[in-house]
């Protein structure tokens, strides 16, 4: 039998430190630690201002991050989101972030703007659909790109008993580095008519971080809540996370 015969094949040194990078584990949560939250493509009326208080507690969490970024171990994290509608399929609003360090310092972390579009309240029965377009400045501490950008798809079906949001979620930054993909779904049941319970799922591809939030809300005419507590599901995610939303409708 003829042997066979192999070829040595060179590989740059760069390609093969590329492409480390791209399947090594990275030691970020890169899941956003100051709005943890899934659209489900809905948006403020025309004229109707509204306000969002965000605030989410890393109980358990990765003791280190790339430098300069700060662990997320033990920080609490407070975002208000003021918005308001423009036009009954376009809402514009913004986040202004802040963070209580472990040691009790309390630091600004960061501003972001966005612009969200919506088909039609009526447009069809049950299905919603969406996109969210966002900018973001963070302190170096918070994020070393400190610029950055999300593209946010919505789609939504809703009955008298169920809710399904999906968002696909292009993150990007402003420094040259690659996009990243980071899904988030929601899934909860209606009881009641003012409340529900069900499951929150947020997902970073790159860095390998996805974690599961078992979730209550309470939604009123003009009052929102949104409670849930969240597990890690990987070694690159925070192992316990806290959240509470309070949202207020100014109608």
């Amino acid at each position: 039998m003829r042997g066979t015969k192999f070829r040595l094949v060179r590989v740059p040194v760069r390609t093969v430190a590329v492409l480390v990078a791209l399947v090594a584990p990275r030691p970020a949560a890169a899941v956003d630690p100051f709005e943890i939250q899934v659209y489900d493509g809905t948006a403020n009326a025309p004229g109707v201002p509204g306000l969002e208080l965000h605030v989410n507690d890393v109980a358990a969490g990765l003791t280190t991050a790339p430098s300069p970024e700060l662990a997320q171990n033990h920080q609490a994290h407070f975002t208000l989101e003021p918005s308001l509608g423009i036009t009954p399929f376009w809402e514009i609003g913004a986040y202004v972030q802040t963070a209580l360090l472990p040691d009790g310092a309390f630091d600004f972390a960061g501003l972001k703007l966005r612009s969200k579009f919506v088909t039609r309240p009526g447009w069809r029965p049950n299905l919603r659909l969406g996109c969210n377009l966002e900018v973001s400045w963070l302190p170096a501490a918070f994020e070393a790109a400190r610029w950055g950008g999300e593209i946010r798809n919505i789609v939504a079906w809703e009955n008298a008993r169920w809710l399904f949001a999906v968002n696909p979620i292009i993150e990007v930054s402003f420094n040259g580095d690659a996009p990243s993909f980071a899904p988030a779904a929601t899934a909860v049941f209606k009881v009641l008519g003012l409340a529900s319970v069900g499951f929150e799922y947020y997902g970073d591809v790159s860095d390998r971080a996805h974690y599961l939030f078992q979730v209550v809300n309470f939604d009123t005419t003009r009052i929102e809540v949104n409670v849930g507590v969240g597990e890690g599901l990987t070694h690159s995610s925070n192992a316990l996370v806290a959240k509470m939303i309070l949202g207020y409708r100014l109608e």
